[in-house]
């Protein structure tokens, strides 16, 4: 995800000299091409996330496209308060990049885990809040949100995420989400890196005579109301999958819909991370075994769920 980033951001800064590029003291080599080429555009600001969203903040109030980019927690969490007040109350176009989500970065500990990042963005006035679900949908993501004039959030795994689109996505619409598989039985809405594990839950529930639809539901805020509303009129269950905070997440939003729009709540069922610190020493894959989040464990539960 994250050299795709790197290289649709490139293309980018290409076609449009307002794009500039803003580093967390991170991924100095993965953009060498976009210094080469716009070596007035690329600014690493260091271990100093705050001021680099302030700074991006001044730099969207007078004209630019500016693009922060670090790992998540860094990029979120330790700059809330700048991407609260200097960038989503004055609604400026500034695109904050996170790498590394969720779990990506299990192996370095809790510190640089990211399971609250939607929840606390998602209540931000003004902000997109995008998980694209592979690298093809990192860059539509990111063409998409340069066409808006407002703020957007953009959260990455780490590498190596399989690519599950064959290709471009020409009709990336932000708040639109993507079938990649239809079904009858059950409709998994997969928010963010979880993508590839949701393509095998389906296949695996297919094989156990339960037919599921598979959607990449990538964008967190705003809402794909209308995919929401009809998986939960035609299907027996309806289930949302992310590498986040039971509280507050993807879950938790489409949750507060269902509710709020006199939806049938008994056909909801959502998997996520549990509310606690997992301190547990591993990669990702561990992690995810350890949670529930695998691909087996999901079918598992889809089964038990609708016997």
């Amino acid at each position: 995800m994250r050299n795709a980033f790197a290289d649709e951001l490139t293309k980018l800064g290409d076609d449009d000299e307002r794009v500039v590029m803003l580093s967390g003291d991170i991924g100095n080599r993965l953009f060498d091409k976009f210094k080469d080429k716009h070596p007035t555009r690329f600014f690493n600001c260091g271990v100093a996330e705050a001021n680099m969203t302030g700074l991006a903040a001044g730099l969207a109030m007078n004209g630019l496209r500016p693009v922060t980019y670090t790992i998540t927690p860094f990029v979120t969490t330790r700059c809330l308060e700048q991407i609260r007040t200097d960038v989503c109350y004055h609604d400026v176009p500034v695109t904050v990049v996170a790498v590394g989500a969720g779990l990506a970065y299990a192996g370095l500990g809790p510190t640089h885990h990211a399971c609250e990042d939607i929840a606390f963005l998602r209540a931000l006035p003004n902000l997109v809040v995008i998980s694209p679900g592979d690298a093809w949908e990192v860059r539509a993501a990111l063409r998409a949100v340069m066409k808006q004039e407002h703020p957007a959030y953009i959260r990455m795994g780490k590498k190596g995420e399989p690519k599950i689109h064959q290709g471009p996505i020409e009709n990336f619409q932000i708040g639109k989400a993507i079938t990649i598989a239809e079904g009858r039985d059950v409709c998994l809405l997969s928010h963010g890196n979880m993508l590839p594990e949701a393509v095998e839950a389906g296949k695996l529930l297919e094989a156990k005579g339960k037919s599921a639809r598979v959607v990449s539901f990538h964008t967190a805020k705003p809402l794909d109301e209308a995919c929401i509303a009809e998986a939960l009129n035609k299907f027996k269950l309806v289930v949302t999958l992310e590498e986040h905070s039971l509280i507050g997440g993807f879950g938790s939003a489409v949750a507060e819909w269902t509710v709020d729009n006199g939806c049938d709540t008994r056909k909801l069922m959502r998997i996520g991370t549990p509310d606690k610190f997992f301190k547990e020493s591993g990669e990702q894959e561990h992690a995810r075994e350890r949670l529930g989040l695998t691909a087996h464990q999901i079918a598992d539960r889809v089964i038990a769920k609708l016997s």
